[in-house]
């Protein structure tokens, strides 16, 4: 089973702003409230997560070796995460609307050990949301 979520957000803010927040990894991994840590390969579209998912078959955290496989700027980015738990997709598009942007978001998941697909059913229009707070958070802040 493979789970997808699609949602759109619009901001009162240029679409520079949005794009600055959603072409780092760094700053959208800050976002996903399961990933304790991660570190951004200098220089490179590249980052490894440690993902903590409360499933049974998974005592300690999994790396997720992500990567930017599409990048647009400053309109697309798509990432791709891989791990012996799961794979992850994330593609997000920056829109300008009147007064604003709006972005595009898709995540899937693809399960690898039981319980990853469940639980990411059960929690991730939640993730979504946290994105959602932490874009709405940095494009509060003066430019």
């Amino acid at each position: 089973m493979t789970v997808r979520v699609r949602r759109a957000f619009e901001f009162d803010a240029p679409p520079e702003r949005i794009w600055n927040f959603i072409s780092d990894p760094g700053k959208r991994a800050d976002a996903i409230s399961v990933v304790e840590s991660y570190e951004v390969a200098e220089g490179s579209n590249r980052a490894t997560w440690e993902v903590s998912l409360p499933i049974p078959f998974l005592n300690s955290t999994a790396s997720v070796e992500t990567e930017d496989v599409e990048f647009d700027p400053p309109r697309h980015v798509k990432f791709v995460g891989k791990s012996k738990v799961m794979r992850v997709t994330g593609e997000h598009t920056v829109e300008e609307i009147d007064g604003g942007t709006r972005l595009l978001n898709e995540f899937v998941v693809d399960g690898r050990v039981p319980g990853v697909e469940r639980f990411f059913k059960r929690n991730l229009d939640q993730e979504l949301d946290n994105l959602e707070a932490a874009l709405r958070r940095e494009t509060e802040r003066p430019a």
